[in-house]
């Protein structure tokens, strides 16, 4: 697709999102939904964090009636500040609603404002930057520990030294940022797009932001500024097509920016697919590469919150001959692993259960879709009987595909000097500075822990050198 919008001559992506237009446009969204929405509290209802948040008791009506309050102006119950604090993206509440209604676009809404009402613009706008300076960091460092410079290049991080193609390709591949942190699950994608022969280009990292995090802080105009740049990068295949990585990155766009961009220009400059519904789309055709059998009886890890994506990857996975789901007797909530930071002690109850109860079903392994997920669970493969996948990998050896895990390598150390240890070369290659690199390994990687490993608990702590 082309960059400039049909009949608006010069008029680009980004300078939409830069103008007055996003706002308003953004701001039309709200009213309609305010509009369209019953309070009847059908969405409140469906919520699994309701309980978990310490709200079973509430009124839905007036926890609803609240958030609308919020929405419009920063501030409301201190019930429905809670509801809207604690949400996890989980996206039932979107299935309960009749009218349609987006509870969870009204609820990201509700944090903005009260993000905006809590602080100036100077602040918030800081505070965006700041986040998006330590992932930026983090994904820069935790994905040279592990890549060489042909696979930085090959995931569109490093300046591509090969002649650039004039055709278009079938499909962009937007990766995000934070699966750069266990880039052995991004290759796969690309590897089973090579199989597939799909063409592509990778898109992602902070070149490519999302804007989450300039959204999230309040700060709206650096978050549509970000989000334009980005809708016109990836504005660029035959088919106008990008596969998603990252769910937090495709609520971002799906929910929030394009579907603006749409009502403040009319058009919608691609359509956006998460890569494992893409998969399943094209199952029949994956199928004769799934040839090798993998006997193992698996567990998956399950987050809701993108519609049709659980059930996509277990399509996939009782595609590959060997393969037996045993189903687990905990809950599956929120959009990925990261989003259920916003309740930490039920967090990490939920992890705990979910690994005793593999355990107790005597799986080989507990299989995760998405990055956080495994960053998060990977090391606890040291103290349990099982091990620790992403669904690719089993996909990936049905194909003959294999990609290692560096990060669970690394990872499973628990020892920052010698993790350092284990990287020196590529440390040394990609002239990191080392005290950097130690700090992210320590902050980024094995801070990245929600549930202590068996006696680890004060492991890292303790390697943290006074601030």
């Amino acid at each position: 697709m082309n960059s400039t919008l049909a009949g608006l001559p010069g008029l680009s992506y980004p300078s939409i999102m830069q103008s007055a237009g996003f706002e308003e446009a953004f701001a039309e969204r709200i009213e309609d939904m305010l509009d369209a929405c019953t309070r009847c509290g059908a969405c409140f209802t469906a919520c699994p964090i309701a309980g978990p948040a310490g709200l079973a008791d509430a009124n839905p009506t007036a926890v609803i009636e609240g958030m609308l309050q919020i929405v419009r102006m920063g501030i409301g119950p201190e019930a429905s500040q809670q509801w809207a604090k604690a949400c996890m993206l989980s996206g039932e509440c979107i299935k309960a609603c009749a009218y349609g209604v987006n509870p969870r676009f009204l609820l990201a809404v509700a944090r903005v404002q009260i993000a905006k009402h809590a602080k100036e613009p100077p602040e918030r706008r800081k505070q965006g930057v700041q986040r998006f300076r330590r992932m930026a960091e983090d994904v820069a460092v935790l994905s040279r520990l592990q890549l060489s410079e042909e696979a930085l290049e090959r995931l569109g991080q490093k300046p591509t030294s090969r002649p650039a193609s004039d055709e278009l390709p079938d499909v962009v591949f937007y990766t995000g940022c934070n699966v750069l942190k266990t880039p052995h699950i991004a290759l796969l994608c690309l590897d089973i797009l090579d199989e597939l022969r799909v063409s592509y280009r990778v898109m992602g990292g902070p070149s490519h932001c999302c804007s989450v995090f300039q959204f999230r802080a309040g700060d709206l105009d650096t978050a549509s500024r970000f989000a334009g740049t980005t809708i016109d990068k990836l504005s660029q295949s035959k088919t106008g097509q990008v596969l998603a990585w990252c769910p937090s990155c495709f609520v971002q766009f799906s929910e929030i920016m394009l579907l603006t961009f749409k009502r403040a220009t009319g058009e919608t400059p691609f359509d956006m697919t998460p890569f494992m519904r893409f998969l399943r789309g094209k199952l029949e055709d994956l199928r004769p590469s799934l040839r090798k059998p993998v006997p193992m009886r698996v567990a998956l890890h399950k987050h809701p919150g993108v519609a049709g994506v659980v059930e996509a990857t277990e399509d996939l996975l009782h595609a590959v001959p060997g393969i037996e789901i045993v189903p687990l007797d905990v809950p599956a909530v929120g959009l990925q692993s990261v989003n259920l930071a916003t309740l930490p002690g039920y967090k990490r109850e939920l992890q705990l259960k979910e690994l005793e109860a593999a355990q107790a079903a005597g799986v080989d392994a507990l299989v995760a879709i998405y990055h956080s997920d495994h960053r998060e669970l990977c090391a606890h493969e040291r103290d349990w009987p099982f091990r620790i996948l992403n669904v690719l990998e089993i996909v990936g050896e049905s194909m003959g595909l294999r990609r290692d895990d560096h990060y669970k390598h690394l990872k499973v150390m628990q020892d920052a000097d010698a993790i350092m240890a284990d990287a020196a070369d590529l440390i040394a290659q990609h002239g990191l500075d080392a005290g950097i690199a130690r700090r992210v390994v320590l902050q980024g990687m094995l801070g990245d822990q929600p549930l202590p490993l068996k006696g680890q608990a004060a492991t890292v702590a303790s390697q943290v050198a006074p601030s």
